[in-house]
């Protein structure tokens, strides 16, 4: 299942590539694809799997962007 999650505050498009490696390399994530230019994100997972994801890409984004958040 995919779903699309608007990013607050993405300040540019080479953090935004350090983040969908960061998260494309998390365990259940399928796929997830960033883009600066509309702010957001599409990840491809079990649909069980996605409260759990959210969570650690959260974590991941902070790592990169402390000012970024996804916005459910």
């Amino acid at each position: 299942m995919k779903k699309t999650y608007k990013l607050e505050n993405l300040d540019c498009a080479n953090c935004a590539a350090k983040m969908e490696t960061a998260i494309n390399k998390m365990d259940d994530v399928e796929s997830c694809t960033i883009s600066f230019m509309s702010q957001k994100m599409t990840i491809e997972a079990a649909e069980d799997k996605f409260e759990s994801i959210l969570d650690d890409a959260q974590k991941a984004i902070k790592k990169v962007d402390r000012g970024c958040k996804i916005v459910k």
